[in-house]
């Protein structure tokens, strides 16, 4: 198995209050249909600058759908979505491409092209952009970020020779590749063990760091392990947002929260929730996190 080496970032020290960077993303009052059925009903949230969001929820409560209208892969029914202060709906085609050059997105499955080497999947977002790197830059830009994601050997091979892994891990690199000021992750760690997860979040973590002022939305069910990077949370039950504070008002609601209720079989007691809250360092190829006891599956 290819060793998989996370970037240096120094000793983990995640703010536990809500970032006061400036507005990058702004969802107002955006809802959507489908197929009959609301997916998401009125939601009004902020993405800041420099923040990690964790976007939470029941399985099928429109988590994935928001992300998607974030960057306008989809449109609302109803709402508004701001880039910058600016509609996105505004936007004509040319200037909608070039505006989600900003962006960086992990797939839910991958979305990897099977007739590419994982090279090219990674050096595609680069290749679209409106003035190109060099073909030499785009390869120095590839060979260092899949060295980052532990994958250097994989440079030449194709998507069905990889595990799920290190699919996921390919799809990280391009996400990241062109050091994009937003980074919108859909459920990066889906079907992965524990180890492997936890480096994975480690990763984003890394990623998030290289670029100052970056914003990212990461999508997951996996609590305790996203818990020890996300710096504030929105939670979504049947397209509503049911919570949204930093970590430190999601340990106080926790508090007076039923034992039935969403917030704690989502997150546990509020002992259990600080404790995978707490600083941790950042996994390094020598130091492998020790995986994070198992709780209920709150999608049950």
């Amino acid at each position: 198995m290819t060793a998989l080496t996370v970037p240096a970032a120094g000793p983990q020290s995640r703010l536990r209050h809500p970032c006061e960077g400036q507005v990058r993303i702004a969802v107002q009052h955006v809802s959507k249909l489908h197929e009959g059925r609301v997916v998401l009903d009125d939601i009004s949230l902020e993405v800041r600058a420099g923040e990690i969001l964790g976007l939470v929820g029941p399985g099928g409560h429109g988590k994935s759908v928001l992300l998607k209208h974030l960057p306008r892969l989809l449109a609302p029914d109803r709402g508004t979505i701001l880039l910058d202060g600016k509609d996105l709906a505004s936007l004509t085609g040319f200037e909608l491409a070039r505006a989600r050059e900003d962006f960086g997105y992990l797939f839910q499955n991958y979305a990897l092209f099977d007739f590419m080497t994982v090279a090219d999947n990674v050096a595609f977002p680069m290749r679209q952009e409106k003035t190109p790197p060099t073909a030499t830059e785009i390869e120095r830009r590839v060979r260092e970020r899949l060295a980052e994601v532990g994958l250097a050997r994989a440079y030449d091979q194709f998507p069905r020779e990889l595990s799920g892994g290190m699919k996921k891990r390919v799809g990280l690199a391009r996400a990241t590749v062109t050091d994009p000021s937003i980074a919108l992750y859909d459920d990066p760690t889906a079907g992965l063990d524990p180890v492997t997860s936890s480096r994975i979040f480690a990763l984003i973590l890394a990623m998030h760091r290289k670029v100052p002022g970056c914003a990212s939305v990461v999508v997951s069910h996996d609590i305790d392990r996203m818990a020890a990077i996300v710096d504030r949370w929105v939670v979504l039950e049947n397209g509503r947002i049911a919570f949204t504070g930093a970590s430190t008002d999601l340990a106080r609601a926790l508090i007076d929260a039923p034992p039935e209720g969403l917030l704690r079989r989502f997150f546990g007691d509020p002992a259990t929730f600080r404790s995978v809250t707490s600083p941790t360092p950042t996994p390094t190829p020598t130091s492998t996190p020790a995986p994070t006891p198992p709780r209920p599956d709150p999608r049950r």
